[in-house]
């Protein structure tokens, strides 16, 4: 009578998979993910002063998507918290103004509508604390929050030749916030997650002296990113 049971309950034990990784002290992982950003800002007193027949009309920032790659490091601190950083962590991103221009310069590729990219290739320093439920078989939910510093490789802001561009600071800092999914499979435990990211940096580098730059004056950057790890 005893031995239906405990069959029964080493079948349940045999689908538990990776039964030790959350034990584990120090664990690694690989993660990619794409991103939607884009610049929150404000316009600067030279552009709400200035009158109807002005040139630069409307100034509006537009979403566009990126991707990033990461190497994910994870320090447990007890059954329900751990600590994550990412010590490599590069974000490949664009974001995009849009102009009305009443006087769009031709010779110079204006139109009516302008549009000014800004790429860039960022490395950034996350750390997050991360809080997780309890495991439910091969399923476990968690939220995270934390700070990050990022460089900006690709900033334009010491460019000497950059009349038509807006130049921005290569250093940011932000704090963000996320949730995702532990899904565990007999080989790795794989996990999606979403997570928002506030600037609190001011990036713009503001030249008076450029079109496109002295209407605006503080650019925050905002994301929303969708990532996949293998741990």
């Amino acid at each position: 009578m005893l031995i239906c049971p405990l069959v029964s309950f080493s079948q349940l034990r045999e689908k538990y998979n990776q039964e030790d990784h959350d034990e584990k002290p120090i664990r690694f992982g690989i993660n990619l993910g794409v991103n939607l950003a884009h610049f929150s800002f404000t316009h600067h007193p030279v552009f709400l002063a200035q009158s109807p027949l002005d040139s630069i009309t409307v100034v509006e920032s537009v979403n566009s998507t990126g991707i990033n790659l990461a190497w994910m490091v994870n320090f447990r601190l007890s059954n329900h918290f751990d600590f994550r950083t990412y010590p490599v962590n590069l974000t490949f991103t664009e974001r995009n103004f849009l102009y009305n221009l009443n006087y769009p310069d031709g010779p110079a590729g204006e139109a009516p509508i302008t549009q000014k990219k800004t790429q860039s290739i960022s490395l950034s320093v996350p750390v997050q604390l991360k809080f997780s439920s309890d495991r439910i078989d091969n399923f476990k939910v968690y939220m995270l929050a934390g700070a990050k510093v990022e460089y900006d490789l690709a900033s334009n802001a010491g460019a000497r030749k950059a009349e038509n561009q807006i130049k921005l600071n290569r250093l940011d800092y932000g704090v963000e916030t996320g949730l995702g999914f532990h899904f565990y499979f007999p080989m790795f435990v794989m996990t999606p997650e979403i997570k928002m990211g506030w600037g609190i940096g001011n990036l713009h580098a503001r030249d008076p002296n450029l079109k496109f730059s002295s209407v605006i004056d503080k650019i925050n950057s905002r994301t929303i990113s969708f990532s996949i790890t293998v741990e």
